[in-house]
């Protein structure tokens, strides 16, 4: 495909022209007096690996150096995000071992960590990995995947981690750290272009005021023509439209006192999904799909053309958060309360047929509405015997879902005809009034069913967490939150949205022939055909969703999320730790499941590790091994005893399970020039007892997570290049196959047909070539992603299977490359 130029956001070019900052180069690469990469200047370009361990984190709530924090952790870097032209966490979960987090729908995210995840993405439903956001909770899916904007680091804690996160950390978190207001000023500026005419921008401007105040503002506008066509159409899938922008802006008020205002706003709109269908059809759109569907026939998606027509398909967010943090230091500590604000509105509607026929049309829309408040006094201090923190919090939202899928009397049709054995009646009745020359047509009429939801929610805190100073090698943590959910939450089924076909049944109604209605000269059959498709098909009282009937439920859940820690240094460069932690996640509601509720999920944790540093060899080397015992795991999955009422729906089932785990860090800078990385993962994830929907027992199987997932990284910088210093990167990451078991096939993430692989394991390599000026004022840069244009089907979705015979899959993108310039001042 041809590069296409598209301007920048008015928003990007102002800043750069505000800035003083010329397009030709810089990079909005975060700066960190411990990071070897954030200065190529030939005296500081190589550092030490004693010092890749001081990162200073803030995974306990206090500020501490990485290596002395006792829970597993990976650090993702700015340099890092930069190094793999990331865009958001989903474009490098394969470089995180242990983390999933699902690229298809940016605003209906899945995210996973040790086997564990939460794939419903209903407002009913919370999320096992907590994410993040400079402290402040990002409760829904629609607004926890956004595009990177200025982040400084990314802290990955795996394990539960109730005690300091609080609720809905029961798997992990994922902290996101943006950088604040510094007293210098800055201004840089990136530009990327591309294949499949990639157009990217971000700039940074930051602005002291005065000696106590400072501003910094960051502007985003990543745009793309997309990877895939439809065959049919020509419209592009795959596209990315996305423009963002952050404000910080921060005040010491005394030299005890600071206040932090920040703003984001991030606004989204692209093509949905692309469904790659796996049914050969012919052109003629009133052909059906051969039922059932037959395995040995599909296509191979990674070779077969696209067909998607739904009708306004689009994936759209609107995002605003502001955040004030106000800090004041006492003789004996510090107090800090966080005030937070999040709101966003999304669309989602995509093709669920894979197809663009109209007898096989389904797509379904997710829109959702949401705003949220958050507020949090955290009370910290240290002597020499303790070093504590504790606080309390109070959460509430607002969360409304419309949950839609969208038919046509044709596919109504078809549906009768495969899931209930009725024949087409809307053809047979419209063949037949066109006989007799009536100028009426049953087919062709939009068919719409919906549940809407509307939840409030509220979560009251409070938490301690306290590190007893036993000795000056020993040190004890102890840490308890108490937490109390509150929610409410309501379905609403409406009658079905048929506007035309209705108007032709009032007219065959009211219109006569030889002194009768139409209505009435139809055969008893066909007018009984049509007094059933009066009512809801697919939300029906048959399928447990009673029409025109709010439904209202009302829970509440109380837990005690605690904490134990022992480490012990054995030399200043060698910490041992054993934990046992309790992870909390909050009971919810299926949003399409009518009157459904699930109890909390509770896992408790039992990990031992190490943490390294070898300083006359530049190694740092860090281990865990785990345990974890995890009730009540929420999943949604595929129902196929659904289908013979309609559709089939997906629902929220619930199991226990088990696994056993071991992690393992290595950072080496064997010379000055070059540094080696590796982080691995080992996990044997299985049911403890479980029973799928089909009906089948998965006790003692595995979930589906793989063995083996590592990631490897190497950088070598060459210096004096040109005036400059040249750095190569090489990042590879593998991910095991997936573990299958006897629900595999029906949910599609294991091997379906023999035409094609699913489930396999994948491996994926990005290379960088970066050259900067001797200033680091300056510099331009190539890159690769997925360098060796390996492709995988990642899932199989049988929601149209059961009833039009229409699987689809979701496949990864192709081979992407790109030129960077940046530059600063």
């Amino acid at each position: 495909m041809s590069m296409r130029q598209r301007p920048l956001s008015i928003a990007l070019h102002t800043l750069l022209l505000g800035g003083g900052v010329l397009l030709s180069g810089g990079s909005l690469q975060a700066q960190t007096a411990t990071s070897p990469q954030n200065n190529s200047s030939p005296s500081t370009a190589a550092v030490k690996a004693t010092q890749l361990g001081n990162i200073t984190v803030t995974a306990q709530s206090r500020s501490q150096e990485m290596q002395s924090v006792p829970i597993p952790l990976q650090i993702i870097t700015a340099k890092q995000i930069d190094t793999l032209a990331a865009t958001d966490l989903s474009k490098m979960n394969l470089f995180v071992p242990g983390l999933v987090v699902s690229t298809d729908q940016p605003t209906q995210p899945n995210y996973e960590l040790r086997g564990i995840s939460t794939d419903d993405f209903g407002v009913g439903t919370e999320s096992a990995v907590g994410v993040y956001i400079d402290g402040v909770y990002a409760a829904r899916s629609g607004g926890a995947l956004l595009a990177f904007n200025d982040i400084k680091r990314i802290e990955v804690l795996k394990g539960p981690q109730g005690t300091l996160f609080g609720r809905n950390a029961a798997a992990g978190a994922i902290s996101i750290i943006t950088n604040e207001p510094g007293d210098q000023f800055e201004a840089k500026a990136r530009v990327r272009f591309g294949n499949y005419g990639k157009q990217y921008g971000d700039a940074l401007l930051n602005m002291p005021l005065n000696k106590d105040m400072a501003l910094r503002v960051s502007v985003l506008d990543n745009h793309s023509d997309g990877w895939v066509k439809d065959a049919a159409t020509g419209k592009a899938y795959g596209k990315d439209n996305d423009w963002g922008t952050r404000a910080a802006w921060r005040w010491n008020v005394t030299p005890d006192t600071r206040v932090l205002l920040s703003w984001d706003h991030e606004k989204l709109n692209q093509p949905p999904h692309p469904a790659f269908g796996l049914i050969a059809l012919s052109n003629d759109p009133q052909q059906r799909a051969p039922f059932p569907a037959d395995p040995s026939t599909y296509l191979n998606p990674l070779h077969a053309p696209l067909y998607n027509d739904a009708v306004g398909g689009a994936e759209t967010r609107r995002f605003d958060g502001a955040t004030l943090s106000v800090d004041h230091s006492f003789s004996w500590g510090s107090l800090t309360s966080t005030t937070a604000w999040r709101n966003f509105n999304t669309f989602n509607r995509g093709d669920y047929d894979g197809t663009n026929h109209i007898v096989d049309y389904l797509d379904t829309t997710n829109i959702e509405h949401n705003n949220s408040w958050y507020q949090e006094f955290k009370l910290s201090g240290n002597t020499d015997l303790i070093d504590w923190v504790g606080g309390v919090s109070y959460y509430q939202e607002q969360a409304r879902q419309t949950s839609q899928t969208n038919v046509f009397t044709d596919s109504v049709d078809t549906l009768i005809q495969n899931a209930m054995g009725g024949g087409t009646p809307l053809a047979d009745i419209s063949q037949a009034l066109a006989s007799f020359g009536l100028p009426y047509n049953l087919l062709g009429d939009p068919w719409r069913e919906q549940i809407n939801n509307v939840g409030h929610f509220k979560a009251y805190a409070a938490f301690g967490d306290v590190i007893w100073h036993l000795n000056d090698r020993l040190n004890l943590t102890t840490g308890i939150r108490f937490t109390r959910d509150q929610k409410e939450f309501s379905w609403f089924n409406p009658p079905r949205q048929a506007a035309a076909f209705d108007q032709t049944i009032a007219e065959l109604k009211s219109n006569q022939v030889f002194g009768m209605p139409i209505f009435d000269l139809l055969p008893p059959e066909a007018q009984g055909a049509l007094d059933a498709l009066s009512q809801n098909l697919i939300f029906n009282a048959g399928s447990g969703a009673p029409v025109g009937v709010l439904v209202k439920s009302k829970n509440s859940w109380n837990d005690l999320s605690p904490r134990a820690v022992l480490d012990y240094k054995f030399t200043p460069e060698a910490m041992g730790y054993v934990s046992i932690t309790k992870g909390y996640k909050a009971g919810g509601y299926n949003s399409v499941q009518i009157g459904s509720h699930f109890a909390p999920e509770k896992v408790l944790n039992y990990e031992a590790g190490i943490k390294t540093v070898f300083p006359e060899q530049n190694l740092l080397f860090n281990a865990s091994a785990y345990y974890y015992r995890y009730d009540n795991r929420q999943a949604l999955t595929l129902d196929p005893n659904s289908a013979g009422s309609g559709v089939p729906r997906y629902l929220v089932s619930s199991s226990n399970q088990q696994a056993t785990g071991a992690e393992v860090e290595l950072q080496w800078q064997p010379v000055r020039a070059l540094r080696l990385g590796v982080n691995g993962a080992y996990i044997d994830a299985t049911y403890r007892n479980a029973v799928a929907p089909s009906g089948v027992s998965l006790n003692n199987q595995p979930t589906g997570e793989p063995t083996f997932s590592f990631a490897t990284t190497m950088a070598y910088t060459w210096q004096n290049v040109a005036n400059g210093a040249l750095e190569f990167d090489l990042s590879y990451a593998y991910r095991g196959k997936s573990r299958c078991n006897r629900d595999s096939q029906l949910q599609g993430t294991c091997q379906v047909s023999p035409n094609f692989s699913v489930g396999t394991s994948q491996n994926r390599a990005d290379a960088r070539l970066d050259w900067r000026a001797a200033d680091d004022r300056w510099g331009v840069a190539f890159y690769v992603t997925n360098l060796a244009n390996k492709r995988y089907v990642t899932g199989v979705d049988n929601i149209t299977e059961s009833v039009f015979g229409t699987p689809y899959a979701n496949i990864t993108p192709p081979r992407m490359w790109g030129v960077e310039l940046h530059a600063k001042l």
